[in-house]
């Protein structure tokens, strides 16, 4: 029996220091996250859950409107911080960070989260809605990295390259067969 989740990463929202958890969508990723919902309107979905991050929810609204269904908040899904939430970094100290913690697992910078770290606190989400939706679909509002990481999780080929190439927003189909993942379609193509 085939469950698919599709995993559509959170449209533009512009970065604001210190708010992490609340920064919505620019008017740019509000009219990307419509054609998210119009790119998925055929598509059979059952369920929608999300990261309780305001811009992974804001990206699957329109979805769940016009498929009438609600939407399950998840703070197991939210981004991993590869730092402490606390303290700017300069951007490719980020970049170099997260590409060594694709190879080293165990890695992260002072106050952040390693890959197994994030692994281990949204997998068990991902099980567990591939279990009670077996032989449906899922929608899940995400972000680049730790949706990276959880594909990584079934995938080892998913990492750091994989990750520096999605866009904001973008959409993969993963095909499940009795749990294990047997396929991934890129839905989403960047204009």
């Amino acid at each position: 029996m085939k469950t698919q989740i599709y995993m559509i990463r959170h449209a533009e929202s512009p970065f604001v220091f210190g708010e992490e958890r609340s920064r919505g969508l620019s008017d740019e990723g509000f009219q990307a996250a419509k054609k998210v919902a119009d790119l998925l309107d055929s598509e059979e979905i059952n369920c929608i859950v999300s990261s309780s991050y305001t811009r992974a929810r804001q990206t699957v609204e329109s979805l769940a409107e016009r498929k009438g269904l609600s939407i399950i908040e998840y703070d197991e899904l939210v981004e991993r911080p590869i730092k402490g939430l606390d303290y700017k970094a300069p951007w490719e100290e980020l970049l170099q960070a997260i590409e060594k913690s694709f190879s080293d697992h165990d890695f992260s910078l002072e106050g952040g989260e390693s890959t197994k770290q994030a692994q281990q606190r949204a997998v068990p989400v991902i099980l567990g809605l591939l279990k009670e939706y077996e032989g449906k679909s899922i929608a899940i509002g995400t972000h680049g990295n730790i949706m990276t990481i959880i594909m990584n999780y079934f995938d080892h080929t998913y990492g750091f390259d994989f990750w520096k190439n999605t866009s904001k927003p973008d959409i993969y189909r993963m095909t499940f067969q009795d749990g294990q993942l047997i396929k991934v379609d890129r839905l989403w193509t960047c204009e």
